[in-house]
């Protein structure tokens, strides 16, 4: 009989990501049920899966305690899941998942139940990467390696860790996947040990001679250790702190400083809840008088306010997130004249109770309670204070507690505002508040620094460009000098002032080293040290700063916004992915990074479906949210050419402003830019025609401010002024070239290259695009944005138009 046909396997290669939950043969059998299942839904959520899924591109194996993913498309697809696993987990800290990638050959097979799988040397190998780590790593065998190193974007995240030794004798070459927010930066245990198994053994001499070798051995082995210790503690890149995140490693107890704490935010237990203002500020008072305090580390107000009152506080989690020893907490109570402060010490490593008191004054006493606290708190940590710095603790902010109450509104206000389409109408809300508060202190020095900073954001983001609104913040800055002349904060808001109203980069710098000198845990010094490096045109040193700001301040959500910001400007639309999801973790139902996060997806891979569907959720549950969001609303109705949404979104946007950075259009402009895409020639130049008469009265008001020139020139070009708006854009470019501003002087040639466009200048609107795209650290202009949207289509079939957007198409 003859032999039956043997199936030839065809192989092929296939890049796999393996994963499981560590210790899950110790849970129960609901247990390990329940934490599949929520495995499962992680994974299924990322777009990564969703992505590869709708290519057909994606096999799933479930393997019992967790499942290999393995992918048919490109290398990078299953480390770009596995980051968005890792930071997706980082809000699971009860669930501990390690990964493995490997590329390889597989093949398909049947099953027993004779349906397809899939089998072969890319998954075991995967598996057995895997199998090198611990609780948190994401490791690569060393070809999924070096593949990766051939593209600039991920040799940041590649550590090497070297060999090992796993099943029947097969060694495997690992490299540890890490950076800021993903992934476990400590070695795994396995490869602590290897050092230990290649100490020589002892061989059959005499006993003496074994002794000897066995102490030899012994002290070579400790000193190893030592080294090796040494070696980690010196050689590790800087980062973001692992206590930074929700899911990281617990940190060894060394890193966390013993004189370091976190003020929580205070409960409300007044019947008004108007009065949570105050409960804010009694809270934020308490926090800015340690942070004065150089020997104590102390975190910022934006990352406390996460953990707002009302629902269970796992205070060690707490602890390990901020990187504190010490969480202070308490309740306010306001009735009538009278207020009652409790506060309590807790050691986040052991939940113990360090230190309680409680406080019933006349409301008046308020500041002096605030004061009381933070000595306390200062001397229960035994801090040792300056002179200078318990001056400052016990100086109250004002005498007046409806100021304050005033000043604690505007400041909630301002730093809530952040991508919103709304920051401009905060801003404004608050200078009403603390003009009100200074009506009643003039002396309240704090809210003159906060309104310096309201009034110079105005000018500086566009939205009130005249000198009327500069001399007004300088004359906040001029107030508070004279208040506290040797204060940080006054330096810092004359940092601010010359940062943001004469772009005065080194007079900047010199007002940030006095603040420096007594803020010492404040953030805002690297923040404003990286947005002057950025507008420089250094991005990675901005990005640096921006870094060691959120060190100070782990939970800042502005700046983890400004970050994804950073990346953007880079074209790193991967790590902006990681970061905006980091921010996600910390406020999930934030409108405003949600639609900047599914934003990434237009500009990266010119796919609006993400953020269609995210836009479309927003308006279902909430209309007044939909208003923050309601400028990047409009871009997606551009791009997807739907003139009935994007009339929508204008509307919902009313007397807001669209744009990017200091370009700001108004709603006229958008009416004009709709009708135009529609091809209603009437309408667009009525629209315009109105647009150019309220657009010349601002540039009148601001002769020499760039951006607004910009707008009038694009306006022109519209109307078929095409002499005027050629003159005006390259004035524009003159007013704020790149060497003095490198984001909004890209901007000036990016939309010089529009209006070249609109007036049929073809040579020299490919020519400056071109300029525009290939400056170093200018990301806005973006392959998903040149593709779709209709600002660019006079240029649309022009060789030189379609090379320059091939060439920022996703690279596979």
């Amino acid at each position: 009989m003859p032999d039956e046909p043997k199936t030839q396997l065809r192989l092929e290669i296939a890049h796999v990501l393996f994963m499981d939950i560590v210790g899950y043969s110790k849970l129960l059998i609901d247990e390990q049920s329940e934490a599949l299942q929520e495995l499962n839904q992680i994974v299924r959520k990322t777009d990564a899966v969703r992505a590869a899924e709708a290519a057909g591109q994606l096999i799933f194996l479930p393997t019992g305690d967790g499942m290999a993913l393995v992918f048919t498309g490109s290398v990078e697809d299953p480390v770009e899941c596995s980051l968005q696993i890792s930071q997706r987990l980082r809000a699971q800290p009860s669930l501990p998942v390690r990964m493995g990638i490997h590329s390889g050959p597989v093949h398909h097979v049947a099953d027993v139940n004779q349906r397809d799988n899939i089998a072969g040397a890319g998954i075991n190998i995967a598996q057995r990467v895997m199998d090198c780590g611990d609780a948190g790593h994401i490791l690569l065998s060393k070809r999924v390696a070096d593949d990766l190193a051939q593209y600039r974007r991920w040799q940041p995240y590649l550590h090497e860790l070297g060999d090992f030794e796993v099943k029947h004798g097969v060694v495997v070459s690992v490299v540890n996947l890490y950076a800021d927010v993903v992934g476990n930066p400590v070695p795994p245990a396995k490869f602590k040990q290897i050092s230990a198994a290649a100490a020589p053994a002892p061989t059959t001499k005499s006993p003496g001679m074994q002794w000897h070798q066995a102490i030899i051995a012994v002290l070579l082995l400790a000193i190893l250790i030592a080294a090796g210790a040494f070696f980690f503690r010196r050689q590790a890149p800087q980062q973001i702190p692992a206590a930074a995140t929700a899911n990281s490693p617990a940190p060894v107890a060394a890193a966390i400083p013993e004189k370091s704490v976190a003020v929580l935010p205070f409960e409300n237990m007044s019947r008004d809840p108007d009065n949570a203002f105050f409960t804010d500020g009694v809270q934020d008072q308490i926090l800015t008088a340690l942070a004065k305090v150089a020997d104590l580390k102390v975190i910022s107000r934006t990352s406390v306010m996460q953990y707002k009152t009302g629902t269970p506080r796992n205070t060690r989690e707490i602890g390990q997130q901020l990187g504190v020893a010490h969480l202070l907490e308490g309740t306010v109570q306001r009735a009538g004249n009278k207020v009652r402060v409790n506060a309590q010490l807790i050691d986040a490593r052991s939940d113990a109770h360090e230190w309680a008191d409680n406080y019933d004054r006349p409301v008046d006493d308020v500041f002096a309670i605030q004061s009381e606290i933070a000595k306390a708190i200062a001397d229960q940590l035994q801090a040792k204070l300056s002179p200078n710095e318990k001056s400052a603790i016990e100086q109250p902010p004002t005498r007046d507690v409806t100021a304050f109450d005033l000043y604690s509104r505007a400041r909630s206000l301002i730093v809530s505002t952040s991508f919103s389409a709304i920051g401009g109408q905060n801003l404004r809300q608050a200078v009403d508040l603390l003009n009100q508060a200074l009506a009643r202190d003039p002396s309240f020095f704090l809210a003159q620094c906060q309104l310096a900073y309201a009034h110079d954001n105005l000018y500086f983001l566009g939205l009130d460009h005249t000198s009327g609104r500069l001399a007004a913040a300088e004359a906040a800055v001029d107030a508070a000098f004279r208040l506290q002349p040797n204060a940080g904060e006054a330096h810092l808001a004359r940092a601010e002032n010359l940062y943001r109203g004469y772009l005065d980069y080194d007079g900047a710098l010199a007002e940030l080293e006095i603040a420096r000198k007594s803020l010492p845990n404040d953030p805002r010094v690297f923040e404003l040290t990286g947005y002057i490096a950025r507008r420089r045109g250094q991005q990675e040193a901005g990005l640096r700063n921006l870094q060691r700001a959120v060190e100070l301040d782990p939970r800042n959500f502005f700046t983890l916004q400004q970050i994804a910001l950073s990346y953007l400007n880079l074209r790193r639309y991967s790590d902006e992915v990681v970061v905006l999801d980091r921010a996600l973790a910390i406020k999930p139902d934030d409108v405003d990074t949600k639609i900047t996060r599914v934003l990434v997806d237009l500009d990266w891979k010119a796919n609006t479906r993400p953020l269609h569907r995210t836009v479309d959720e927003i308006r279902s549950k909430d209309l007044e949210a939909i208003k923050r969001v309601a400028d990047t609303w409009l871009i997606c109705a551009l791009a997807e050419r739907d003139a009935a949404a994007a009339e929508a979104a204008l509307v919902a946007l009313g007397d807001n402003v669209f744009g990017n950075d200091a370009v700001q259009f108004h709603h006229g402009f958008g009416e004009g830019l709709i009708a135009r895409m529609m091809k209603d020639e009437a309408k667009a130049r009525s629209a315009f025609t109105q647009e150019r008469v309220a657009q010349e009265k601002l540039v009148s008001q601001q002769r020499d401010y760039g951006p607004a020139i910009c707008v009038l020139g694009l306006i022109d070009a519209a109307l078929g002024r095409k002499e005027e708006a050629l003159r005006e854009g390259r004035r524009a470019m003159e007013l704020l070239p790149v060497e003095k501003d490198s984001i909004n002087g890209a901007h000036m040639i990016e939309y010089f290259a529009m209006i070249a466009a609109w007036v049929g200048e073809k040579d020299l609107a490919c020519e400056q695009l071109a300029r525009a795209e290939q400056l170093s650290g200018y990301g806005t202009i973006t392959y998903g944005q040149l593709k779709l949207t209709p600002y660019w289509d006079p240029l649309r079939g022009d060789p030189r138009f379609e090379k320059i957007v091939a060439s920022l198409a996703p690279k596979e």
